[in-house]
């Protein structure tokens, strides 16, 4: 693919997103969607391999049911209040259909089937723009319409997510598929918290955006698509390897890091609001997370001897300019844990 069309592609993506999020008319979002969807499909498929054509098709099939669900809720709610402000959504069919377009565009249980799929079609770059700037704007749209949307869907869909792409997550070899199920139990925690207390939902998102632009950049560097290719990570660069390990470690909720605050507010709310029992259930959900992410922390810290032929041309690699950049993104997510209470006020 020409740079020019690349640019283009990546600008149009950038703008859909835009329009969206900064939208309180309900045809708006949805152009703003469909110029996001429009636009990431070229990139999915510009491999011209049978996987990633394959992917770019279950993305667009899905994305255009999401957009049309989406489209027909916002219709049946203009119809019945006669506006088309997103916050003024009062229609019980209006916000059943939008809670569904919302969970199949993120890609929630029961709607999260394409997810995976998708992931692994694509190529690592693509993969990190799937699941970190294409959750921005359908998670704006649950934030404008939390008041409208129906809590105990909100809470079964949040449930069911972390606790499915726990149990998924756990005899997946492929790091890609390791990270849409990742993707998947991060999302749910921040559902299910949502119609509780929406700025503790944004901190959530805010960190796992940043831990997962930090670690993608790590994996890309190592090529590393499947568990056995992080055996040479730390042969490759030490540095990476350690920052790596401690990103995983982030994502699984280890304290002290980061991803640790987040889940342990969201079991303080949820028994602050005598959810014990799902409480309970998504803490040892997070537990099946954090095998598959231990797992992969060991395989990336596992080091090889430099004189054997995998590894002693990679030794010592270079750090350049997006090397650097991840190493401080990873630093500034390890370094959050103190200021998340500072978010909450």
């Amino acid at each position: 693919m020409s740079p020019t069309i690349f640019m283009i592609l990546l600008l149009s993506l950038a703008t859909g997103t835009i329009i969206t999020i900064t939208s309180h008319h309900w045809l708006l979002a949805w152009i703003g969607l469909e110029i996001n969807t429009l636009s990431i499909i070229p990139i999915i498929s510009m491999t011209h391999h049978p996987r990633s054509t394959e992917a770019s098709t279950k993305y667009f099939l899905t994305q255009a049911a999401a957009s049309a669900l989406f489209l027909f809720s916002s219709m049946i709610n203009a119809w019945e209040t006669g506006t088309w402000d997103i916050t003024q959504l009062s229609s019980t069919p209006s916000h059943i259909l939008l809670t569904t377009a919302l969970a199949m565009k993120l890609g929630l249980v029961p709607m999260h089937f394409w997810l995976p799929e998708v992931l692994q079609g694509s190529t690592l770059m693509t993969a990190f723009i799937i699941t970190t700037w294409q959750k921005i704007a359908p998670m704006t749209l649950i934030y404008l319409t939390i008041n409208s949307l129906s809590t105990t869907i909100l809470l079964f869909m949040g449930l069911m997510s972390t606790i499915i792409a726990g149990w998924a997550g756990l005899n997946q070899t492929q790091t890609r598929k390791i990270m849409a199920y990742s993707s998947i139990a991060h999302l749910g925690w921040m559902i299910a918290i949502s119609s509780i207390l929406t700025h503790l939902m944004v901190m959530n998102l805010l960190i796992y955006l940043i831990m997962t632009s930090a670690l993608f950049p790590a994996l890309i560097l190592s090529k590393s698509k499947t568990i056995q290719d992080t055996t040479t990570t730390w042969a490759l660069s030490p540095v990476i390897a350690t920052m790596t390990m401690t990103l995983l470690l982030s994502l699984g909720g280890l304290p002290p890091l980061a991803g640790f605050m987040p889940k342990w507010l969201i079991l303080e709310e949820l028994v602050t609001q005598n959810l014990i029992t799902m409480a309970t259930v998504m803490a040892l959900s997070a537990l099946l997370s954090l095998f598959f992410y231990l797992r992969l922390t060991y395989t990336t810290t596992l080091t090889l001897s430099p004189n054997t032929t995998a590894t002693k041309f990679k030794w010592r690699l270079k750090l350049n300019k997006p090397t650097s950049l991840m190493l401080i993104s990873a630093t500034t997510s390890t370094l959050l844990l103190p200021l998340t209470p500072l978010m909450l006020l």
